[in-house]
């Protein structure tokens, strides 16, 4: 009980104001407004009216307005039909610009609220010294190899990883000429050896050079694979009848091996068997994880393919078959199927690919459907239009189906159908007899060269010139498709003449009137994502310099 010597003298600690309605308009109800004091030097708050009441007064006040709107909507309506039809006209045109500056369509790639329990590899690129146009677009083909290599069985190889938190990345340089196209390093075997391989987003079969011995191979910057005596695939395999599966002859069941032969654009081919071993994946951290996985023993390598061999030991498969690297991985619940890389623009920058979704940058990308279908085993859209400077070039006047457009890492320049490609010709000869420069018929670099009064050091110095191109993509309505900006540097090179040479091809005679390419010259500066689990494709512009969330690279 409290003692009487503390108690004070009563005090006035709150009060309320009751305010009556007015006298011609009684439905108003009343109003109550509590206030209290307080011994500091606070300002005084007024509390909310009780909730029944408030409730009665906001409940009449709807009523007036409601009908107070209704009827003025009415009246609005009846007696200014044109203003309305003005106001919903204006609508329209404001929705369509809208629409029109997001033509260049932004998505997300990636949900961030996915499941983060795969992990992502990231694998070094590098040069590779160019002998001729390289161009690459694998298909199998006929196998009559058989009886060269030893034919032990092994069972189907399990499949075993140590988990990680953290994903691989290195440093990689390289660009487009004149070193030529860019590769990745893969440790194989036990113990790992390392062995260079050409990145490949269009062919699925990852092979390398193999002592089986070799029929045909160049000397690469590592000895041949040598495969342990149990580790060749069988021909009852999965991934064997998976890859003989387009071949001409039928699927060899009693054969004790699994042979196979990919023939590129270029006619160019490698022959080999199947093999299986281990693949070391290096983490950011430093740590190794490791998959058993399927790959090519190539034996026998012909065309310009064994130029392309003397930098690297064999390809990477990047596509999107089941025996395709990413695929493989993602088989095994390592990764999820999707493949990105970074070509840097310039040589002295670097670039990554990665396999996995980890690395995909939360920041919204531009997106477009993937194409898919059992005869489409690359990574390709719809392509609507092409412009130039505005004006849009004739993709086949005399083919009216619809154009497939390519993402194809394994091909160092773009392809366009031949009319596309000739009025291209027109129109960037143009812009450079505008910049001073004239056709070069003695540069044989790449068909079309224009040589300077003073040999060209640096595309900035002639680029402002040239226009880009626009690649309309996905849906022919230009509201809701989207666009990929090739910019002057994204089909133009400096030779080492110092002229400036045009990195767009006539692709006609090796794709036909419905395929185009781009290749590694278009897609420098930018991050292209290919999205298997979801169907789509994406990219976005980046430095490449190093993936998000990593400082710098660590030590290779």
């Amino acid at each position: 009980m409290a003692d009487t010597n503390d108690i004070e003298a009563p005090q006035i600690t709150s009060f309320v104001i009751i305010t009556l309605p007015p006298s011609d308009n009684p439905s108003f109800g009343k109003t109550i407004t509590a206030f209290t004091i307080s011994d500091e030097a606070q300002p005084i708050q007024s509390q909310a009216p009780p909730q029944s009441i408030q409730e009665t007064n906001q409940e009449l006040n709807q009523q007036q307005t409601s009908q107070f709107f209704n009827s003025s909507l009415n009246r609005f309506v009846s007696r200014s039909p044109v203003l309305i039809s003005g106001l919903v006209g204006i609508s329209v045109v404001a929705l369509f610009f809208y629409m029109s500056a997001l033509q260049e369509t932004l998505f997300e790639l990636r949900d961030i609220d996915d499941d983060h329990n795969s992990n992502s590899f990231i694998f070094p690129l590098y040069p590779k010294v160019q002998s001729d146009v390289e161009f690459k677009f694998g298909k199998i083909l006929d196998s009559n190899y058989s009886g060269i290599m030893k034919t032990e069985k092994i069972s189907k190889l399990t499949s075993f990883r140590s988990e990680v938190e953290s994903s691989a990345i290195f440093p990689i340089k390289g660009n487009v000429y004149p070193n030529g196209l860019y590769y990745t390093v893969m440790l194989v075997g036990n113990p790992p050896k390392p062995y260079f391989l050409d990145m490949d987003t269009g062919s699925d079969l990852t092979w390398i050079q193999c002592d089986a011995p070799c029929t045909s191979c160049a000397k690469g910057p590592h000895p041949p694979y040598k495969p342990s005596k149990n580790y060749l695939i069988p021909s009852d395999d999965s991934y064997c009848i998976g890859l003989q599966r387009n071949q001409r002859n039928k699927h060899c069941v009693s054969c004790d091996q699994c042979d196979y032969e990919i023939e590129y654009a270029d006619h160019s081919f490698s022959a080999g068997v199947l093999a299986g071993d281990t693949l070391h994946l290096i983490n950011s951290d430093g740590s190794l994880s490791k998959s058993d996985i399927v790959f090519g023993c190539g034996y026998d390598q012909q065309g310009i393919l064994l130029n392309s061999l003397q930098k690297t030991d064999g390809i990477i498969g990047l596509g999107k078959s089941e025996i395709s690297l990413p695929s493989q991985l993602a088989s095994q619940h390592i990764i999820k199927n999707v493949v990105g890389h970074c070509l840097p623009r310039e040589a002295s920058d670097n670039g990554y690919l990665f396999l996995g979704d980890d690395f995909v940058p939360h920041r919204q990308m531009a997106i477009v459907p993937m194409l898919s279908s059992p005869s489409m085993g690359s990574y390709q859209t719809e392509l609507m239009k092409i412009s130039y400077n505005g004006r849009h070039l004739n993709l086949n006047a005399a083919y009216n189906g619809p154009i497939s457009l390519v993402f194809d890492s394994g091909s160092s320049y773009t392809y366009f159908t031949e009319e596309a490609y000739n009025e291209l010709v027109v129109a960037v000869n143009k812009d450079a007899y505008n910049e001073g420069l004239v056709r070069d018929a003695s540069d044989d670099t790449l068909p079309v060269c224009w040589k300077a009064e003073f040999p060209v050091r640096h595309l900035a110095d002639v680029s402002k010139s040239f226009k880009p191109l626009n690649l309309q993509l996905g849906s022919k309505w230009w509201i809701i498709s989207t666009n990929l900006r090739i910019p002057p540097e994204g089909y133009l090179i400096i030779n080492n003449r110092g002229n400036v040479c045009l990195g767009v091809l006539n692709g006609s005679e090796v794709l036909g009137k419905s395929t185009m390419i781009v290749g590694d010259i278009s897609m420098r500066g930018q991050m292209f994502v290919y999205d298997n689990e979801n169907k789509r494709i994406g990219w976005i512009k980046s430095e490449c310099t190093r993936p998000r969330r990593f400082d710098k690279f660590p030590v290779w």
